[in-house]
């Protein structure tokens, strides 16, 4: 074989190998750690604030590091949030927020913010958008799952 297609030939490999061993440590960094979700709650319940209103949120406890609930501007419609920062989700002290403004969910460590309308980043350095939930509400009852 010509010297050149040798080299050529390793070089493709090497590159690779590279991206390969890259984007495993980036996806391993991101990971937020499955944990089962299944329930169900009245968002009319006074437990639950006024969840029942569009544009109105609450925490609940359950997934990894508590879960953010959003009534969508469409009525009936709402969307839950894993609380883990999915930059660095396993840094112990990082559970994100919900910002004074409504609109925004932030991150006090890492500063990375999402919009609550759909959980995608627009600020700071995590590259993915915020683990969602599966959502369903039935006219009574919001069930949340994954």
């Amino acid at each position: 074989m010509d010297k050149n297609k040798i080299l050529l030939v390793l070089f493709v490999v090497f590159v690779g190998i590279f991206f390969q061993a890259s984007c495993g440590k980036e996806q391993i960094e991101d990971e937020i750690p499955y944990i089962y979700v299944n329930f169900e709650i009245n968002p009319n319940s006074i437990a639950y604030g006024n969840l029942n209103i569009p544009g109105n949120w609450t925490y609940v406890t359950g997934g990894y590091k508590g879960i953010i609930l959003y009534h969508t501007a469409v009525q009936g419609e709402y969307l839950a949030f894993e609380r883990a920062c999915p930059h660095d989700p396993l840094e112990e002290e990082s559970q994100l927020t919900v910002e004074d403004n409504y609109t925004i969910i932030s991150c006090s460590i890492c500063g990375s913010r999402y919009l609550i309308l759909d959980g995608s980043r627009f600020d700071g350095p995590a590259v993915r958008s915020l683990k969602k939930y599966q959502t369903h509400f039935d006219g009574t009852y919001l069930h949340v799952s994954n």
